[in-house]
C-alpha cells in the first residue's frame, strides 16, 4: 500500500467530547492515575512503616493475634496474597510508563537501535545482555532485579512476627532491711499465739496461686491469702497503643532478698564447742510389746556452750528396745542445737551457730559445727511459666538493726532442727546418708565416703531455711488486708523495678530489614513517575494512534515502512545496526522508523 492511498483512507475524527474523551486527555488521565496510584501504594508503604518506627511495636487486638497464631498457613496465605497484588500494580504501572516513555523518545530524538532494544527489555521486565554495552546491561539487569523484589519486600514488610514487648515495671514491697520493719516485728514478738532466696512476689500472678516446683524455680501457695502486690506498669510514651494480654508474660524484676553463707566444718579439737550427748535415759520400757509397737522411748538431753557462760539445752525423744539400745542400721538420730549468736561474742546481730552431730546410721557426720551468716541481697528475679526463680545480684551482712530479723531466723532454724528429727529417723538427716553412701562403695561403717559431699548438701539445707524464713515472714505481713487500703507504708516500703516481657505477634523494629524491604517499591515508584511524567510533559508529540514501541509487530511493521536498510547477522553487521540512529516517522496510520 502506497503512501498515498493510505492518506486517502484517514477520516476525519467523527467522536464527539461526549462519546470519547481527545487522545490527549485520556493519555493524560492514565498517566495521572498511574502517578496517583503510585504514591498511594508508597505512602501506604511508607506510612506503615513509619507507624511502626514510631511506636516500636504494633501488636493487633488479642482475638486477631489469637487467630493469626492458630492459623500461620492462613496467615501466610492472606500476607502473600496482598503482596503480590501490590506488588503486581507497581510493576505493571512501571511497565505501562515505560511503554510509553519510550514511545515518546522514538519520536522526538533520534534513538539507538541498542537503547531502542534496552527500552523494551524494560517494558517487558526482561533483560539484554551485552558486555559491549555496559551501561544499558547494568540498567536492564537493575530493573528486573528490582522488579524480582517487589513481591518479597511487600511480603517482609507485611508479615507480622513473634516478638516480646518489654513493659517497664516499678512498685513497692516491704522493706526487711530497716529499722522501721525491725520495731514492728519486736511489737510482734511481744504477741503470742522449698526455699525462694528469700523473695516474695512482686507480680500478682504469682502472689498465691499453686503450681509444680521445678528444678530452676519455686510457685508459692499461701494459706493464708493472696499478698500485697503494689507493682504496676510504667506508662509508655505512645498510650494510643493498647498493650495487649499476649500469649504469656514473663517478668524479670530486681527486688529485695534474703539468703546466708553457710559454713560446716567438724568440730575436731576446736574447744570453744562444748557439745554434751551423756545426759540421756529411758523414759519408756515395754519389752513384752508386739511386734512393730515400740518397746521404749530415750530422751536425750543434749547441752552445749554458745560461748562465754551461755549454755543451751536441747531435748529429744528416740525408739529404742526395752534394754536402751536403738537399732543401728535402722534407727538415724541426728541433733542439731542452735546457738542465737556466734562464738565471737562482739557481734551478736550478724550471725549464728548450728551444732550437729549424727549416730547409728548417721555416725558418720561426726560433730560438726555451721557458721550461718544471714545477707541481705538485691535479688534479679525472673517470674516464668508459672515459676519464680532468682540470682543474687549483691548482698550485705545484717547491721545492728536487724538483730529482731536475724532472732527470728534463729527460731526458724530452731524449730526445724526440732522438728526434722522423728522417733526413728531424721528428713535431712536421710539425704545426708543417701549421699555420703553413694560416695563409697565399702560399708558406711568404714567412713570412706565423700565428707565433703555431705558438708556442703548441709550448707545448701541451712542456707534454704534461712531463705524460707524470710519469704514466710515477709508472706505473713504482706497477706491482703495487713496493710489499710493494702498499701505498704512508705517507712515499711522498698522499691522494686523491672521489666515485663509479652508475647505476642505483630510489627517492630527490625533494625535495617524494613528499610531494605521498602527500597526496591521506592526506585520502581520514583521511576514509574518520572517516566510518567516524561510521558505528560511529551503529550503534543502523541498522533491520534496508539504505537506500542514494546511490541515486536509493530517494531518490524516501522522498520519496513521506513525502509531501513540493515546489515547482515555477522559480528560487524550487528555492531553496525545496534549503533544505527532511528527515529519514529508518524503519518496517522502509517508509522516508520526512518534513519536519523
Amino acid at each position: 500500500m502506497s503512501t498515498n492511498s493510505a492518506q486517502s483512507t484517514l477520516l476525519p475524527n467523527t467522536h464527539t467530547p461526549s462519546t470519547m474523551p481527545p487522545v490527549h486527555t485520556r493519555f493524560r488521565l492514565l498517566h495521572t492515575t498511574i502517578i496517583s496510584t503510585q504514591v498511594i501504594i508508597l505512602a501506604f508503604g511508607y506510612g506503615f512503616l513509619g507507624a511502626v518506627l514510631y511506636y516500636g511495636y504494633l501488636p493487633p487486638p488479642d482475638r486477631v493475634g489469637n487467630l493469626w497464631k492458630h492459623y500461620p498457613q492462613e496467615l501466610t496465605m492472606v500476607v502473600t496474597l496482598i503482596a503480590t497484588v501490590l506488588s503486581v500494580t507497581t510493576a505493571m504501572f512501571f511497565t505501562v510508563s515505560i511503554k510509553d516513555a519510550l514511545r515518546h523518545r522514538i519520536s522526538s530524538q533520534p534513538i539507538s537501535l541498542v537503547q531502542l532494544s534496552a527500552g523494551v527489555a524494560l517494558a517487558k521486565g526482561s533483560i539484554i545482555l551485552r558486555p559491549e554495552h555496559l551501561r544499558l546491561t547494568t540498567m536492564t539487569l537493575f530493573a528486573f532485579g528490582v522488579l524480582r523484589l517487589l513481591t518479597a519486600g511487600w511480603t517482609t514488610l507485611l508479615t507480622p512476627t513473634y516478638f516480646l514487648w518489654p513493659i517497664e515495671m516499678q512498685g513497692s514491697e516491704l522493706d526487711i532491711t530497716g529499722s522501721a520493719f525491725s520495731t514492728l516485728l519486736f511489737q510482734e514478738f511481744q504477741k503470742q499465739g522449698l526455699t525462694t532466696k528469700g523473695i516474695v512476689p512482686v507480680i500478682e500472678n504469682f502472689s498465691g496461686s499453686d503450681g509444680v516446683p521445678s528444678v530452676n524455680g519455686t510457685r508459692l501457695g499461701f494459706s493464708g491469702g493472696n499478698v500485697t502486690v503494689n507493682t504496676e506498669q510504667i506508662p509508655g510514651k505512645h498510650t494510643s497503643v493498647s498493650i495487649p494480654q499476649g500469649f504469656s508474660r514473663n517478668y524479670s524484676m530486681l527486688q529485695q532478698g534474703l539468703t546466708a553463707d553457710v559454713s560446716c566444718q567438724p568440730i575436731g579439737s576446736q574447744v570453744q564447742y562444748v557439745w554434751n550427748m551423756d545426759n540421756s535415759s529411758v523414759i519408756y520400757a515395754n519389752a513384752a510389746a508386739l511386734n512393730n509397737s515400740i518397746t521404749g522411748l530415750c530422751l536425750w538431753n543434749i547441752s552445749a556452750n554458745c560461748g562465754t557462760n551461755t549454755p543451751m539445752t536441747q531435748e529429744y525423744v528416740t525408739i529404742v528396745d526395752a534394754s536402751g539400745n536403738a537399732s543401728v542400721s535402722g534407727t538415724g538420730f541426728l541433733p542439731s542445737l542452735v546457738c542465737p549468736g556466734p562464738m565471737d561474742l562482739t557481734q551478736t546481730y550478724t550471725s549464728f551457730t548450728i551444732l550437729s552431730q549424727g549416730f547409728y546410721k548417721y555416725g558418720f557426720l561426726n560433730p560438726s559445727v555451721c557458721e550461718v551468716t544471714p545477707l541481705l541481697t538485691t535479688v534479679h528475679t525472673n517470674y516464668s511459666s508459672d515459676l519464680i526463680s532468682s540470682e543474687v545480684i549483691s548482698s550485705t551482712p545484717f547491721r545492728p538493726e536487724n538483730e529482731q530479723l536475724l532472732s527470728f531466723i534463729v527460731g526458724v532454724a530452731k524449730f526445724q532442727s526440732i522438728n526434722l528429727q522423728g522417733l526413728a529417723s531424721s528428713a535431712i538427716g536421710d539425704t545426708l546418708y543417701s549421699i555420703y553412701s553413694s560416695t563409697t562403695n565399702t560399708s558406711i561403717d568404714d567412713n570412706l565416703g565423700n565428707q565433703a559431699q555431705v558438708y556442703k548438701e548441709l550448707e545448701e539445707y541451712w542456707c534454704g531455711v534461712v531463705e524460707f524464713s524470710a519469704t514466710f515472714l515477709c508472706s505473713g505481713f504482706m497477706v491482703v488486708g495487713s496493710f489499710p487500703d493494702n498499701t505498704i507504708p512508705e517507712d515499711l516500703s522498698s522499691p522494686v523495678n523491672g521489666t515485663m516481657y509479652i508475647s505476642t505477634i505483630g510489627w517492630t523494629q527490625r533494625s535495617a530489614t524494613y528499610l531494605l524491604a521498602i527500597l526496591p517499591i521506592t526506585i520502581i515508584t520514583i521511576l514509574t513517575v518520572a517516566c510518567a511524567l516524561y510521558s505528560i510533559l511529551q503529550i503534543k508529540n502523541i498522533g491520534n494512534r496508539p504505537f506500542k514501541a514494546s511490541n515486536p509487530l509493530y517494531l518490524i511493521m516501522a522498520s519496513a515502512a521506513g525502509g531501513l536498510k540493515l546489515e547482515d547477522f555477522d559480528d560487524n553487521g550487528i555492531a553496525t545496526n545496534e549503533g544505527m540512529m532511528v527515529r519514529l516517522q508518524d503519518n496517522g496510520a502509517q508509522k516508520m522508523l526512518v534513519k536519523a
